[in-house]
């Protein structure tokens, strides 16, 4: 079938999760027979059109800006209309696949005009994402993701608990959400590396022993516990260094906190990497820690797993689902510094541990969280939504 995939974010351009999702998808959607027709923001130094492992890629061009985030929005989802309503001239479309509320006006229209059914994956929610709704941007973002629930003939979401999320929340029939997963491919972890010069690289010594975080630093993603667990981790563990690699508006507050737990020169902040130097120094660390307060997934509990590293993740949300305590990884309490030094101290200490969290997690990787796997069942939401 014709898939017309839409996306604000796809790589180069990556801002959090969605794009990886989107890039793993479409490939695997390609490789078992579909066509794929990805839509999404132009990014400097990328294509207007590439056709990527089969996928077909158009970048927009987005004629005018805004400051304000959602006049932005809602500006680059016109341009993207005209591009779904100049391709759909060549191209008849099965379905319309949708993923979260930033594409919700273009994925409507879409719908409509095309007369195709739509489906959306919710990655995450405002009401999750902010804690409740605050002001009045949350009170309309949340709005525009219940419109897209409502206006979508199925609704993916990536796991049991944003499930329960989604369909109190917005209130949708629960015969109208798939749970699908994400997924990995873990053949990109497999390369050697020279650990001591990967570390030589990032500023490390290579003594030192690599707790790393990745995702974006802002309030949901729990950077602060970490940080707040340093002492606990380095008293225990003085050849420890916590890499904190990502970005975001919480990056001067988290330096500070860094700075009054006395252990700034532990905590190093490596900001926005590539692809390739992250998967080198996630395989050259010796524990990921995942500490989110809110997470409907988290496929960088799964990027971790891939790649040997034992994980240490709060117990919430979709991490509750990826990892199995002390088989697959170490779940930590939720918002508690301690907890999370627990289990990094654990590992640190215990290589037998640590084996055997790697050992399960590589082995729930291959058996659950394929990319095949995910694309053949999105497959079959397509073709439920094509039925009803």
């Amino acid at each position: 079938m014709n898939i017309c995939m839409l996306t604000w974010e796809y790589p180069p351009r990556i801002v959090g999760g969605i794009a990886r999702h989107c890039f793993g998808l479409a490939r695997a959607l390609t490789r078992i027979g579909h066509s794929v027709y990805v839509v999404t923001l132009d990014f400097p130094g990328a294509p207007q059109y590439e056709e990527s492992d089969g996928v077909k890629i158009y970048r927009i061009l987005i004629e005018l800006g805004h400051p304000n985030f959602i006049v932005w929005t809602l500006l680059f989802n016109h341009f993207m209309e005209k591009r779904v309503a100049m391709l759909s001239r060549n191209v008849k479309f099965d379905v319309i696949h949708a993923h979260d509320w930033l594409v919700a006006p273009v994925s409507i229209s879409s719908k409509h005009y095309l007369k195709a059914p739509l489906i959306s994956t919710i990655h995450s929610t405002e009401v999750g994402r902010s804690h409740g709704l605050h002001n009045p941007d949350s009170y309309l973002i949340d709005g525009i993701e219940w419109w897209l629930t409502y206006e979508s003939k199925r609704v993916i979401v990536t796991s049991s608990s944003m499930k329960n999320e989604v369909e109190g929340h917005f209130r949708l029939p629960s015969w109208k959400i798939d749970v699908i997963p994400n997924a990995i491919d873990a053949s990109k972890y497999e390369i050697t590396i020279d650990r001591a010069l990967v570390k030589r690289r990032f500023g490390i010594d290579p003594s030192e022993r690599i707790i790393l975080f990745v995702g974006r630093l802002v309030p949901q993603k729990g950077v602060e516990y970490l940080i707040m667990a340093a002492p606990k981790i380095l008293s225990e563990h003085p050849e420890a260094r916590v890499v904190i690699v990502g970005d975001g508006w919480s990056k001067d507050q988290l330096w500070n906190l860094a700075v009054s737990t006395g252990c700034q020169h532990k905590i190093t902040f490596l900001g926005f990497l590539s692809d390739q130097d992250l998967i080198e120094l996630t395989l050259s660390s010796d524990v990921l820690v995942v500490p989110s307060i809110y997470e409907p997934f988290g496929i960088v509990a799964l990027e971790g797993m891939a790649a040997g590293v034992p994980v240490v993740a709060s117990n919430t949300g979709g991490l509750a689902e990826i990892i199995e305590h002390d088989k697959t990884g170490f779940l930590a309490y939720k918002e508690s510094p301690d907890s999370i030094a627990w289990g990094v101290n654990k590992i640190l200490s215990d290589p037998g541990y640590a084996s055997w969290l790697v050992q399960n997690a590589k082995r729930k990787i291959r058996e659950v969280y394929s990319w095949n796997a995910v694309a053949k069942r999105t497959v079959e939401t397509y073709e439920k939504a094509l039925r009803e």
